[in-house]
């Protein structure tokens, strides 16, 4: 019977199926600071022990400042957290990347760069954009504190089979496009409730000629869709980024692996429940106008008028998000000035997301008045960065560089916008609040987000002088 890669990677880790769901086994379990506390503490009073430590890791990043990291943590839950996840992997022998580890870093950030996430792996995180591994042609998903214990204590998880939905990548990416642009047109053709219930896997040649970072981002953002999480076959391009990680297998162990991973591919005859095709070659530059991900507009569109989006929202629903986001009907995206610039978190951190926007950057000022950051994914890519002199381009215009964490992607630390600031950001949301309580959030690409801290406001990459 032909099957998908999805249907292969959870076939190979069903534990039992008498029950109503799937007990799955675990590969790899990765923890932060901020959804396994709850979880520890439930196992101390079952009694429990960590089934398999040496498949868990641990990092701190999402309430970590992302500067002046030689000081104590000003935020006492902050501090108390990053301090109970150091005890609790001590206790329970559990590997830690803390915040003086040189692997530290965001947790989807690190898991592929030291080779802990491999294709055809179930990864599990208290954290959605787990989604992120997918890329690899892993099973990675979030869960909560709940399944978090339940993970420590057995590496099992029982859960129900999504359905799966095929999304082939037709065409070629123009000039200045991104993968993180793709993301945001997909989110805002099927909405954000489009992928509800389902896998998502990519296929088509805009998919094999996107390097694995770019792949990365496109199935972080899946969540966005809705989605229980996004895959991609891995290929050559896959297998060259992994290979000589510190955590892959090596030398026999990595020719057996090798012949493994290449089986890793739907049947060309497999069946998904659902299939959409979208031509990658007709995509322009990418912003969020509302309050979720799935309100996007090309750059050079008018924020849409009410009827519009009369099948998505009521009258009062629109007119709220107008007034949060301090816009009006038919306004030009590219009248908008903005207050801050961020560029990180575990969508678009990584050395090639860096190495975009400082081409964008080089040679100019940041304009007057704007706050720009950029914070790496980790100190991998922190050091690469630097290295090549990436900082120092991001200096001389203006930039913040900072140390490696989630930092204003969610507003948990002290990276946040402030009542009425307006962001243009790399990272994967822009709820009301969600980098800071009455943030105005817009979600771009790294590309997008240097040209707008330059000048001031939103314009069309596309046609940007580079120096």
């Amino acid at each position: 019977m032909s099957k998908t890669l999805f249907d292969k990677v959870w076939d190979l880790h069903i534990v039992d199926s008498s029950q109503d769901q799937d007990l799955l086994y675990i590969d790899l379990h990765l923890i932060h600071e901020v959804t396994s506390p709850q979880a520890f503490s439930l196992l101390r009073e079952q009694n429990r022990k960590v089934r398999r430590p040496d498949l868990t890791f641990a990092t701190a990043d999402h309430n970590v400042p992302t500067k002046d990291r030689d000081e104590p943590i000003k935020d006492y839950l902050s501090r108390k957290q990053v301090e109970f996840l150091q005890r609790n992997c001590e206790e329970f022998n559990i590997p830690i990347f803390d915040l003086n580890h040189q692997d530290n870093g965001i947790v989807h950030v690190i898991g592929p760069e030291l080779g802990l996430t491999l294709p055809g792996k179930t990864i599990v995180c208290g954290d959605s954009h787990t989604s992120t591994h997918g890329a690899f042609g892993a099973l990675a998903f979030g869960i909560g504190s709940s399944e978090i214990t339940h993970v420590l204590a057995t590496q099992t998880l029982p859960q129900t089979k999504p359905k799966t939905m095929h999304i082939q990548l037709k065409g070629d990416l123009k000039d200045n496009i991104t993968s993180k642009d793709i993301i945001l047109y997909i989110i805002r053709t099927i909405g954000t409730n489009g992928g509800s219930g389902f896998v998502l896997e990519f296929t088509g040649e805009a998919i094999e000629k996107m390097s694995m970072e770019a792949r990365m981002t496109l199935c972080n953002m899946a969540i966005e869709a809705g989605a229980r999480s996004a895959m991609i076959a891995p290929d050559e391009v896959t297998f060259k980024y992994l290979k000589d990680r510190k955590f892959t297998p090596k030398g026999d162990q990595w020719e057996e692996a090798l012949s493994f991973w290449k089986q890793l591919k739907s049947d060309d005859d497999a069946q998904y429940d659902q299939s959409i095709s979208i031509n990658v070659s007709d995509i322009k530059p990418q912003i969020t106008w509302g309050t979720n991900p799935g309100q996007v507009i090309s750059i050079g569109e008018k924020i849409p008028s009410y009827k519009e989006v009369s099948q998505n929202l009521t009258h009062s629903e629109y007119t709220k998000i107008l007034d949060y986001m301090g816009v009006s009907e038919n306004q030009s995206i590219n009248s908008l000035c903005i207050d801050k610039v961020f560029i990180g978190s575990c969508t678009n951190s990584r050395i090639e997301d860096l190495r975009l926007a400082s081409k964008i950057v080089k040679g100019y000022k940041v304009h007057e008045g704007i706050h720009a950051i950029v914070v790496p994914g980790s100190y991998h890519v922190k050091r690469k960065a630097e290295e090549e002199g990436l900082d120092v381009i991001f200096k001389e215009a203006g930039f913040e560089w900072r140390e490696p964490g989630c930092s204003m992607c969610l507003g948990m630390n002290p990276d946040y916008l402030k009542e009425g600031e307006r962001c243009a950001s790399t990272s994967n949301r822009n709820f009301e609040g969600r980098q800071g309580k009455g943030g105005r959030s817009h979600l771009v690409s790294p590309l997008m987000a240097a040209a707008a801290a330059i000048k001031g406001r939103f314009i069309d990459v596309r046609e940007w002088q580079v120096n």
